[in-house]
């Protein structure tokens, strides 16, 4: 497919008012006003693969929806797709079928933890992770990410392992996000690898949220934290990979998050039991026929859709970070290497967080994610959502550099 045919697919405007789109339609309660563009709730103003359509309407034509079996083949579906896409060799009885990534998370704190044991988290965080253990009674406690500046003057995020080996002491899991939502780290072998080492040390569990791991751009290369631990085994370290638990799901990859239906991977026989236990005890409905029918549908045909939307998300990322590093000079940003999320560093602006806030949304008129949201050293950042057309995007930063304009910000 030429470029041309290529953008033509994806800078096609779709009205998403009015049809119960939280992104659109919760502006009013989220923002106070209808007036901004929205750039916060992580999903894309993309239409799906076509074999999710026709998926959805093929079971849409029978007649009945009732209490509903995931079949074999849906879980053949994850399993080649893991196979193919990442070389992780997943067997089907670690498959534990859950409502939605968010809903893992506190499913598996419940489920492997005690009250007031300690969880660890790794701010700035997509936020559910904070609740996840706060909100169970567990103890957070926080390894924060540290942005730091090499010698050719250019910045990332690294993880601080010394003060991770600390925590570890006092904790009984590690909730990790791989790739990061919001900083947009995909960590690196050396990393994944200490991170095994410090648990297999200190008799920690891993939760590894992987839900973005489709969504990498040219230059690097995600590692399921569960299959470098399968292959780390050795003698000394047979039950590694035990220690992991994989969050996925075909929902960001493929812009069906609001049909909840997503997986853990355990190889460990006892957690897996423990977490169908939370599962059963909480009743909690995890398939429904269309649910079933899209994540299966996905997985089998939508990879040339995602080959095709990696290119032009990569585009829209590199044209949005030209634009603010030439246009908007009071603001930062380090290009992703993975999501379509922007972490854009306005510490510069020198406003606090709720001051920041009101400035985009009453002066910029744009509905971003507030960094604050996200934990300690969110501080002064903002997530901006760039999974739209790609002329949106750069009509929003435009709204942006107008408004820092007007207010002396620009320099």
């Amino acid at each position: 497919m030429g470029a041309r045919a290529l953008s033509s697919r994806f800078d096609q405007p779709i009205a998403r008012e009015g049809s119960g789109a939280l992104k659109y339609d919760g502006r009013q309660q989220t923002f106070g006003t209808t007036e901004v563009m929205p750039m916060w709730v992580a999903d894309m103003d993309f239409a799906v693969p076509a074999a999710v359509t026709e998926a959805l309407q093929a079971r849409i034509a029978h007649p009945v929806f009732g209490y509903s079996l995931a079949p074999d083949s849906l879980y053949q579906a994850l399993i080649d797709w893991l196979q193919i896409k990442h070389g992780w060799p997943v067997q089907r009885e670690w498959i534990v079928l859950t409502p939605g990534v968010v809903p893992s998370l506190n499913l598996v704190v419940a489920a492997l933890t005690a009250p007031d044991e300690g969880v660890i988290v790794q701010p700035p965080v997509y936020f559910p992770f904070f609740s996840a253990v706060t909100g169970q009674q567990r103890h957070l406690l926080e390894n924060p990410l540290s942005l730091t500046t090499d010698h050719a003057n250019q910045s990332q995020y690294q993880m601080d392992m010394d003060h991770l080996t600390a925590c570890a002491q006092q904790g009984r899991m590690l909730l990790l996000c791989s790739p990061h939502n919001p900083v947009g780290r995909v960590w690196q072998t050396a990393e994944m690898e200490a991170i095994l080492s410090i648990a297999n040390q200190h008799d920690l569990v891993v939760l590894s949220d992987e839900i973005h791991a489709d969504l990498v751009y040219a230059e690097a290369q995600h590692q399921p934290l569960s299959r470098l631990a399968m292959q780390a085994e050795t003698a000394e370290q047979t039950a590694l990979s035990h220690r992991v638990i994989t969050a996925v799901s075909p929902s960001k990859t493929f812009n069906i998050p609001g049909l909840g239906l997503s997986a853990l991977i355990v190889p460990n026989t006892a957690h897996r039991q423990a977490i169908q236990r939370q599962l059963n005890t909480l009743g909690l409905s995890v398939t429904n026929p269309l649910n079933m029918a899209a994540f299966e549908a996905a997985y089998r045909g939508g990879g040339n859709w995602l080959n095709e939307l990696m290119p032009y998300l990569q585009a829209t990322r590199d044209a949005a970070v030209a634009y603010i590093q030439a246009e908007l000079p009071s603001i930062k940003v380090i290009a992703p290497q993975a999501t379509y999320l922007l972490w854009l560093d306005c510490r510069a602006l020198n406003l606090h967080d709720a001051a920041l806030k009101r400035f985009f949304i009453e002066e910029a008129q744009l509905g971003l994610s507030p960094g604050a949201m996200f934990g300690h050293g969110g501080e002064g950042f903002m997530r901006m959502n760039i999974g739209t057309p790609q002329a949106n995007v750069l009509a929003a930063l435009a709204r942006l550099k107008a408004a820092c304009s007007r207010h002396g910000l620009s320099t």
